[in-house]
């Protein structure tokens, strides 16, 4: 990668981090308010928090497509500034329907799908990738920054604070966006990064997809109904005085980081992402029968913590792996785009319907809805496929020259060993392929290439 694609991925990662921390910074906390705010419920607290992903559920799809039409960085403005709006409305809102608005309109900002979408604009094919891989890293570790700085900010500025300080972001964000990624030339649709509506019907009809989608929507469902609850356990339960908090989630987000990276490099190097998979669903069901029991010790819930974090961050990273290794050629942008809206719906769902079983059940009400879940995703998941671990790659032709013998060039393109799927898209310029890195051989396709080109 060149130094400016290195440069606007990590402005265009920062941005989308920016947006992450509005949603995750007042999860560890957020439900501590229920007797300052006028009106509060925890059903009314869930919906608060879950309010964010319906809106981007609904949106981010449809402001993908419009930036096709009327630019990138138009439509990320726009997003932004609802998001600044929403933070502000929220920050000044004494009653949970101000917030409540304000968390709707936060959502409303939907530019996850256009800030991908600009990162395709400004790197090369052979370099796309690479950096959306870079972009998800970063975005990853936002999580684990919200889950520590949320408490911190909580004592020193309070809830309030927190809001102006995501506006703050939201205001940087577009700084950063406007005086440092220059304007693309064109706005190209990228199939590997975009949503395709054509391509709806198709993606909407594969199983293997839609276990994958259901999966995603579980994951964050399980997390934000968690997260109704613990914050009563660690504040009333263990009696830890909420200003300490970070230092509880700093071990157990860090601990989990440390068992889940080797688990993804074995997953991936050993071919063994399936077993491991359901393996960590199995611990995810595991953890919600823990806290069940063993919820009196300030160490076991720390340790129970650990272990379900572990799964969760093992299955943030492996399913967004699985929906490329499945997706079929040239679809991987609406496949994509179909599982974010998955995962914002599981976020409003697990939020929404954790405060209403907390009002009145309980903690009790809370796991059932997470161990159900993970009993549903753990049967469908078993009855997966063996994976096909293939992987996509992006090449650039003069399609000019090839205009009259399209099938031809893909037929040659499946007689490359390790090739298994090809797809040409002339409007593109590209051929989107599918690979068995363990028997693709680049020197045949260079071979190829020049002769046919």
């Amino acid at each position: 990668m060149t130094a400016l694609e290195r440069k606007i991925t990590f402005i265009l990662a920062s941005i989308y981090a920016f947006r992450m921390l509005g949603l995750f910074m007042i999860l560890p906390i957020f439900s501590l308010y229920i007797p300052h705010l006028r009106q509060a419920t925890p059903f009314l607290i869930g919906f608060a928090l879950g309010i964010y992903g319906c809106t981007q559920a609904f949106l981010q799809i449809p402001l993908g497509m419009l930036s096709d039409r009327i630019g990138r960085k138009p439509v990320i403005v726009f997003g932004l500034i609802l998001f600044m709006f929403g933070s502000i409305i929220a920050a000044m809102s004494h009653n949970i329907y101000g917030i409540i608005i304000g968390r709707a309109l936060q959502g409303a900002g939907a530019v996850g799908s256009t800030l991908m979408a600009l990162l395709a604009d400004h790197t090369a094919d052979e370099h796309r990738l690479k950096a959306m891989s870079l972009m998800g890293m970063v975005i990853g570790f936002s999580f684990m920054i919200a889950m520590v700085l949320g408490p911190l900010l909580n004592t020193w500025v309070g809830l309030a604070g927190i809001f102006w300080f995501t506006a703050f972001l939201a205001v940087l964000a577009i700084f950063i966006l406007l005086s440092g990624v220059p304007t693309a030339q064109q706005h190209l649709l990228h199939r590997d990064s975009e949503a395709v509506l054509t391509q709806f019907k198709k993606i909407l009809t594969l199983p293997e997809l839609l276990r994958l989608d259901f999966g995603i929507f579980s994951l964050h469902a399980m997390l934000m109904a968690l997260f109704i609850m613990i914050p009563f356990l660690l504040t009333d339960t263990l009696h830890m005085n909420l200003q300490q908090q970070w230092l509880f989630y700093l071990p157990v987000l860090l601990g989990a980081c440390f068992l889940m990276f080797p688990c993804v490099i074995i997953s991936e190097a050993k071919r063994l992402l399936k077993p491991f998979f359901i393996s960590a669903i199995f611990l995810l069901m595991l953890t919600q029968l823990l806290l069940i029991h063993f919820h009196n010790s300030l160490l076991s819930v720390g340790l129970i913590l650990c272990l379900f974090f572990t799964a969760f961050t093992f299955l943030e990273a492996s399913l967004p792996s699985l929906i490329s290794k499945l997706a079929p050629v040239g679809a991987k942008g609406t496949a994509m785009g179909i599982y974010s809206s998955s995962q914002f719906l599981g976020i409003f769902f697990g939020a929404t319907l954790g405060g209403y079983l907390f009002n009145h059940w309980g903690a009790y009400g809370v796991i059932s809805l997470s161990l159900g879940l993970s009993l549903v995703w753990l049967a469908l998941a078993s009855l997966m496929k063996p994976v096909r671990y293939w992987s996509s790659k992006i090449i650039s032709l003069n399609f000019e020259k090839n205009a009259g013998d399209h099938a031809h060039l893909t037929h040659a393109l499946l007689q490359v060993p390790g090739i298994k799927e090809a797809l040409l898209c002339p409007d593109e310029g590209l051929a989107y392929l599918k690979i068995d890195k363990r028997e693709f051989s680049e020197e045949a396709l260079t071979g190829l290439l020049t002769k046919k080109l």
